[in-house]
């Protein structure tokens, strides 16, 4: 029998029933199974792994590896996984396709892939993007994915076999490091946003089934590349977007806006994070930049510090904010008062975000080595270093007990992205 997390919105908080047979009857609930991960930074939108048997922290290219997989093409987007499928978007260049696939999850074998776009690449990229940097979304019955082709943004749903269902241009898009916001899913309602340096940003609401756009708001015309977050923060659900030079807040179901302030950089890239009454921005351009927010609507900005966590997000746990740094420093701040616990040099450059797994924080840098590390106020404590030689930029999924972790390797001198599956699991 399988157990499912139904996440059920209610005045005042998000209540979980591991063991709900059926959903409560509420248009805000999405059942997730307890050991999946179905969108960016998995079921709990933080970063957290599902509670479950215990991930593995020691592994090799070949140790510890239950199956790898080969993808075709190029992409930085992190995997998802639901039911039975890992699914991740890919792209291929001669000719130049962007594609999302499939993949079992016991065995690594290939389920389909489909064809999403054809042509209209932009190639004058940021040298660490690439024309496949965002993260699907999975609701269990659709599969949402976001793309640039032919100078749009364009967000499309497929079903769980790769049939497209619906497509729907969100707006223009001008190029400028590139494109890497993932879809969020809330209710009925599929978020995006797409931020850009010319033309006009949008965040909007998709419907689910459809396609069709239920709201959305212009946004300013600046280069900014963070996914829309929902969290429960100062008693109710919000969408929280940062950057361009604004931290905003809206109602995810109606749109409305709940309050937007100053409190960020132009050009974020993170996911922030909540502890319930603050939330944390961090950018790397104009300016680095970590800060807590009230999530209130006052638009006090309680403290900040000048580090540079440009890329990877970061993770929130029991009034701790662990962060690593661009440039390999892990660094851990009380998350009120914002002083500093403790930090440590770990060398390397970080794209992929922080997760965690029971006590363990795990961060990959774009080497692919895996830094293992307790979440501790008591100083840094490494639990493990794990190489598997390639280059990284994706973040794991860890669920049931398994690593699923996109990498990109020199084999016979031609580069090859593969999907490793690390630990046996359920």
């Amino acid at each position: 029998m399988r157990r499912y997390l139904w996440l059920v919105i209610v005045a005042g908080g998000v209540c979980a029933n591991l063991f709900a047979a059926e959903p409560a009857a509420t248009e805000s609930a999405i059942p997730v199974a307890t050991h999946d991960w179905p969108w960016w930074r998995g079921p709990s939108r933080n970063g957290v792994a599902p509670a479950g048997p215990v991930a593995p922290v020691k592994w090799s290219a070949t140790e510890g590896i239950r199956w790898k997989a080969a993808i075709p093409g190029k992409g930085h987007g992190s995997p998802i996984v639901v039911g039975q499928q890992v699914i991740l978007n890919t792209a291929m260049h001669n000719p130049d396709r962007q594609m999302v696939l499939a993949f079992d999850r016991d065995s690594g074998k290939p389920l389909w892939q489909t064809l999403i776009h054809e042509g209209g690449f932009v190639e004058k990229q940021n040298e660490k993007s690439s024309s496949a940097n965002s993260t699907p979304a999975c609701d269990g019955q659709r599969i949402y994915v976001n793309f640039l082709s032919h100078g749009a943004i364009y967000t499309t749903a497929l079903d769980r076999q790769g049939k497209q269902i619906w497509q729907t241009k969100i707006n223009d898009y001008v190029l400028h490091q590139g494109f890497s916001s993932s879809p969020a899913l809330f209710g009925p309602l599929v978020l995006v946003t797409a931020d850009t340096k010319g033309g006009q940003g949008v965040v909007a609401g998709l419907n689910r089934e459809t396609g069709k756009m239920v709201w959305s708001h212009a946004r300013p015309a600046l280069p900014n590349y963070p996914s829309p977050i929902i969290l429960n923060a100062a008693g109710k659900e919000q969408m929280f977007v940062i950057g361009c030079d604004k931290v905003t807040s809206i109602e995810p179901l109606s749109g409305s806006m709940n309050w937007e302030f100053d409190g960020a950089t132009t050009e974020c890239v993170t996911s922030t994070v909540t502890d319930g009454t603050h939330i944390y921005t961090s950018g790397g351009y104009p300016k680095n930049h970590l800060a807590a927010m009230k999530a209130d609507g006052s638009g006090t900005v309680v403290w900040e510090v000048p580090a540079r966590v440009y890329v990877p997000s970061m993770i929130l746990q029991e009034g701790r904010l662990y962060a690593m740094l661009d440039a390999g420093v892990a660094q851990c701040w009380k998350s009120d008062t914002g002083e500093e616990l403790w930090k440590q040099r770990i060398g390397g450059t970080f794209s992929s975000s922080l997760v965690l797994a029971g006590e363990a924080i795990y961060a990959t840098d774009e080497g692919g080595k895996t830094t293992i590390f307790r979440a501790t106020p008591k100083g840094f404590h490494l639990l493990g270093e794990n190489q598997i030689a390639g280059e990284v930029f994706a973040t794991p999924a860890i669920c049931g007990g398994r690593i699923y972790h996109r990498v990109a390797e020199m084999i016979d001198g031609q580069r090859q992205e593969s999907l490793f599956c690390i630990g046996s699991g359920e």
